[in-house]
C-alpha cells in the first residue's frame, strides 16, 4: 500500500457490497484480503465497530470500541430491515454509519500517522467492519478487516481454551480462606514469576462474601477472554501460579480443561494462624463493616446449611459490629470445613506438595514468602 495522495473521482464506484455509499477514491490502496484471528499482533490497533452493549458483553482484548451503529440505531435498522425492508433498511442505516465514520475521522482517526495499520471488525465481518476498512483504506491506511469477525474470534477462544491449558505446567497457591493466597500470587508476579489470578478477572474471591462493592462480575464471554488473553501470553517452559479455586467464582465458570489441569497440579500449601487470618479478612472486606444488612442478608443464605440457630449468632455479631469475632466465627465454622472439604475432593494432597509457613501477610511479608517459593520451586 502506498502513502500516495487520492483523489476523488466525480463517478460512484461502490460495488453494493458495503453498507455505506462513499466517495470514490483513485486505487492507489489495493483491497487486501481479510486478516485472521492469529495475526491480531501484527495490528497497531484492533478496532471493534459493534454497539456499546455488544462490546461490553465481550471483545477482543485490547480491542477499542469505536461503533458505527450505536444501540439504539442497531435496533432500529434491524427492525427496519425485519418489517419493512432490507432496502430500507439498507439506506437508513448508510447515513448512519457515514455520520459516525465521519465522526470517527474527525476525532480517533484525524492524527494517526500514514503508517497506522488497524484491524477492524464487527460480528460477522460483514458490513458495519467493510464499511470503516473501505474508508481507512481508500485514505490511504493499511486497515484491514477480521475474516469471519468476532464470531470467528469466539470460536478461536473456544478451541483454545480447550487446548491451551495443558500446555503449561501450574502450581497451585492453596490455603484456607484469609490465608493471603491472592496477595501471594501479586508477590509471586511482582518478582517475575507467571500468574494467573482467576479472582482478579472474575471480579469475584469466590465466596459467598467475595462480591466486589459497585464492580459487577464480566460477562462468561468476557472471562474466557481474558483468561485466554493470559494463557496465549505465557511461556509453556514456566510455571503457572494460580489458586486453589473450584469450578465456580460467583457467577462464572472456569473452563474445564483449566479446572482440569489445575486439579491435577503441585500445591503449595500455605499455614497461617488464625488471628493472621481474621486480620486479613477486616482489611479485605472492609466494605461491610459499616453495613450489617448485606453481610446479615448474604449470611441468610447459609441458613440451610448452617441451621438458623448458628446464622442468628453470627447475625448477632454483625449488628453489634463485632467484626473480629464474627470474622473467627465464620472462618472456624463455616470456611475452614467447606475448604477441607473442597480440598479433599478436588486438590488431594500429593508427595509433591510444599507447606510454607507464614504469620506476616503484609506487603513486606508476601514478598519474602514469594521469594522463599520461588527459591524452593
Amino acid at each position: 500500500m502506498t502513502g500516495t495522495a487520492l483523489q476523488p473521482r466525480s463517478r460512484s464506484c461502490d460495488n453494493g457490497k458495503n453498507l455505506i455509499v462513499s466517495p470514490c477514491f483513485s486505487p492507489k490502496v489495493e483491497p487486501s484480503l481479510p486478516a485472521t484471528v492469529a495475526e491480531l499482533p501484527a495490528f497497531d490497533e484492533i478496532i471493534d465497530v459493534r454497539s456499546p452493549s455488544e462490546f461490553v458483553e465481550d471483545h477482543i482484548p485490547g480491542a477499542i470500541n469505536l461503533p458505527v451503529l450505536n444501540d439504539a440505531e442497531r435496533e432500529r435498522v434491524g427492525t427496519l430491515y425485519k418489517q419493512v425492508s432490507s432496502f430500507e433498511a439498507k439506506k437508513v442505516g448508510a447515513a448512519l454509519v457515514s455520520r459516525n465514520i465521519a465522526r470517527h475521522l474527525e476525532t480517533w482517526f484525524a492524527d494517526k500517522p500514514k503508517s497506522y495499520r488497524p484491524l477492524v471488525y464487527c460480528w460477522r465481518g460483514g458490513s458495519r467492519s467493510g464499511s470503516l476498512t473501505h474508508i481507512l483504506q481508500k485514505i490511504g491506511f493499511a486497515a484491514m478487516q477480521l475474516d469471519g469477525g468476532y464470531k470467528a474470534y469466539r470460536r478461536h477462544v473456544v478451541a483454545e481454551l480447550a487446548r491451551l491449558p495443558a500446555q503449561f505446567s501450574y502450581r497451585v497457591v492453596s490455603g484456607p480462606t484469609g490465608s493471603g493466597k491472592s496477595r501471594l500470587l501479586q508477590a509471586l508476579a511482582s518478582e517475575g514469576a507467571q500468574m494467573l489470578d482467576l479472582e482478579a478477572l472474575a471480579a469475584h474471591r469466590g465466596s459467598l462474601l467475595g462480591a466486589l462493592p459497585g464492580q459487577p462480575q464480566p460477562s462468561q464471554k468476557s472471562f474466557e477472554s481474558t483468561i485466554w488473553s493470559a494463557l496465549n501470553g505465557f511461556d509453556p517452559t514456566q510455571p503457572v501460579f494460580v489458586e486453589s479455586e473450584s469450578k465456580k467464582i460467583g457467577a462464572l465458570r472456569v473452563p474445564d480443561a483449566l479446572i482440569t489441569a489445575m486439579h491435577a497440579s503441585r500445591c503449595l500449601q500455605l499455614d497461617v494462624p488464625l488471628a493472621a487470618r481474621v486480620q486479613l479478612l477486616t482489611e479485605d472486606y472492609v466494605h461491610f463493616l459499616h453495613d450489617p444488612e448485606t453481610i446479615n442478608r448474604q449470611l441468610g443464605y447459609l441458613t440451610t446449611l448452617r441451621g438458623s440457630e448458628t446464622i442468628a449468632a453470627w447475625q448477632a455479631l454483625a449488628n453489634r459490629q463485632a467484626w473480629p469475632e464474627l470474622v473467627a466465627a465464620l472462618l472456624e465454622q463455616h470456611y475452614d470445613p467447606a475448604y477441607l472439604k473442597s480440598l479433599s475432593r478436588n486438590y488431594a494432597p500429593s508427595a509433591t506438595d510444599l507447606t510454607f509457613h507464614t504469620e506476616d501477610l503484609s506487603t513486606s511479608g508476601m514478598l519474602q514468602l514469594a521469594r522463599e517459593i520461588l527459591a524452593a520451586t
